[in-house]
């Protein structure tokens, strides 16, 4: 049984392919474009799913679809119509887009795939709540699903049992928690549906003091929240439902100025309106959290949609509610839902009983040693070969403890948002100008931003105030904890300013080399953590194949590059053939 589920037209569209109960290929169509956040139809990701199986589409039994295009298309014709005449531009600006591809779903697969097979359309938060539940490690557990919007729903939460769903309550657009996260990313100068970490990050500078910060009482007069944390917005202080920008003038009134220009220096008022916001989304996430425990009885939670990448929540959850346990997938947001609608089909309408767990995020496409020599002796790179699995991780280690900074490139892409040992940039978090560095000479981006820690997952507890036993978000880094003051000073690189880290934990079945790799730099250091930051550079997506990682390194301060079993100096290669048009395929 071949089910091939498919997420797209909104923004991060992706592919995800299901055998026989299992996710066996799964990835997001910008890492094959190079477009960031890419919404387009996911041929390319489509195309690699069924190559990596040997499968044509014709040997696919089912295509889902993460939502259902006509009730989006009457939940944006209604908000157009209620807002009329003030969205009579947005509206005809959208239409082509509605009318030639995204209501006609069944004619692109026919026409961009030749497939004439069953199409089922899942409506949007039951995908999320299928992404997160079906392929998690819980017979049973609460659900909680929230977004920016689906069709209509903005938020809902329910329960999984075996391989049924029963979603029982939701919260509807315009009222959202999530378009008021992105509202306020929007007014501090930064893109929708991209930089909302962003704002996560700058919440540590700002004053976390819910009865000093006064942004954050002035917020709360926008948003009615309710005990169980259903919520209303005051429509008032928007404009997403009839304008292509967010924020309204009122809204910027009570926030004390215009919205922020895109690269602002984020002032003090800045630091402190993205602390409000995140305190009041911890608020709000709270009640809802502990109001379905009260209606579960379950103390099993999974979660899903672009809210649960919070990882600065994520770590608090269960100190600050009753549940005991919770799982939460690699890729919680849109381009997850893939994977959420082949495994509903399989799983809930066809009935086949779960067998799998979402356990390793390695799920796209790999490279083999004779396809990356091919890459680079084509190309005329100058490289070492290094000679077995251990000369890779005691050269890495050997480099990385020099205070060198290497791009690492091994084994099947990541799925998901965030670099986890397979496209990673690994640097010494004990060296105190290792963050500046990968700032400014790396990854080009704000200097506010932290960067994350990996380590072994038997050492968490050691650097780290985190939860006992270590939740398995972790291994997907969407936990942030305080790290232990014992060791605060030590870690200067991975240290936020409000001495947290968003770790990611790595376990040996999961990825060995990368395992061996943190625990060769401990012996040499005596502090068996390191640097991971996704392989890329500001506004471009984390690198798929030996051209983009290649590509990478030269066009930055990354001083090697360790592909496969290849060591690339930068320095040995020149500066010329990094942005060169002639280079040969990978």
């Amino acid at each position: 049984m071949n089910i091939l589920g498919v997420s797209c037209h909104y923004h991060d569209a992706a592919a995800a392919l299901l055998r026989d109960g299992v996710i066996v290929a799964a990835a997001e169509e910008e890492r094959f474009t190079r477009i960031k956040h890419d919404q387009s139809f996911p041929i390319h990701a489509i195309r690699y799913c069924l190559e990596s199986q040997g499968l044509r589409i014709q040997d696919v039994d089912y295509i889902g679809f993460y939502e259902k295009p006509l009730l989006k298309f009457e939940r944006v014709l209604c908000q157009h119509l209620e807002s009329f005449p003030r969205s009579y531009r947005t509206f005809v600006s959208s239409l082509p887009s509605w009318l030639n591809e995204k209501i006609r779903l069944r004619r692109t697969l026919r026409k961009a795939l030749g497939y004439r097979g069953s199409v089922l359309f899942l409506e949007h938060h039951m995908a999320h709540a299928a992404s997160a539940f079906l392929v998690s490690p819980f017979e049973r557990a609460a659900i909680l699903t929230v977004d920016g919007v689906g069709e209509w729903t903005t938020a809902s939460y329910g329960i999984g049992e075996g391989t049924r769903i029963h979603l029982r309550k939701d919260i509807r657009f315009p009222h959202s928690l999530g378009l008021l996260y992105s509202t306020i990313t929007a007014y501090l100068g930064f893109s929708v549906n991209n930089s909302e970490y962003k704002v996560m990050g700058l919440s540590a500078y700002g004053n976390r003091d819910r009865a000093t910060n006064p942004f954050y009482a002035r917020l709360r007069d926008v948003v009615q929240v309710r005990e169980d944390g259903s919520l209303r917005l005051d429509m008032s202080y928007f404009c997403y439902h009839y304008a292509e920008r967010m924020p309204s003038q009122k809204l910027c009134d009570l926030l004390g100025g215009p919205a922020a220009p895109p690269d602002s220096v984020m002032t003090p008022r800045l630091q402190d309106i993205a602390a409000a916001v995140q305190l009041l989304t911890e608020d709000v996430l709270c009640r809802m959290l502990c109001h379905l425990h009260r209606e579960t009885g379950c103390d099993n939670l999974v979660m899903a949609g672009g809210v649960a990448l919070n990882s600065v929540f994520n770590g608090k959850i269960l100190r600050l509610t009753p549940f005991r346990r919770v799982w939460i997938q690699p890729n919680a947001s849109d381009a997850g839902t893939s994977i959420g609608a082949a495994a509903y089909i399989y799983h809930t309408l066809l009935g086949r009983p779960r067998h799998w767990t979402l356990s390793s995020p390695y799920l796209g496409p790999s490279f083999s040693s004779a396809e990356i020599g091919a890459f680079l002796d084509q190309n005329g790179v100058r490289y070492q070969r290094l000679r077995s699995d251990e000369e890779i991780v005691e050269t890495t280690a050997r480099l990385v403890a020099e205070d060198h900074v290497v791009g690492w490139m091994q084994g099947r892409m990541e799925w998901g948002p965030r670099a986890l040992g397979a496209r990673s940039i690994l640097a010494n978090p004990l060296n105190p100008r290792m963050r500046d560095i990968l700032n400014e000479k790396v990854k080009h981006r704000e200097r506010f931003r932290p960067f994350a820690p990996v380590v072994c997952a038997e050492d968490a507890d050691t650097y780290f105030e985190c939860d006992s036993p270590l939740p398995a978000p972790c291994d997907f880094m969407l936990m942030v904890y305080p790290i232990r003051p014992a060791h605060r000073d030590r870690l200067p690189a991975v240290r936020h300013v409000d001495d947290s880290g968003r770790l990611q934990t790595i376990r040996r079945e999961n990825n060995p080399l990368y395992y061996d790799t943190i625990r060769a730099f401990g012996r040499r250091t005596g502090v068996p953590m390191l640097v991971n930051t996704s392989f890329n550079i500001r506004g471009e997506p984390i690198v798929c194949t030996p051209l983009d990682a290649y590509r990478c390194m030269m066009g930055t301060g990354i001083d090697y590059l360790i592909m496969g079993d290849y060591c690339i100096r930068r320095e040995d290669n020149p500066q010329h053939i990094w942005d060169s048009e002639t280079y040969a395929k990978d």
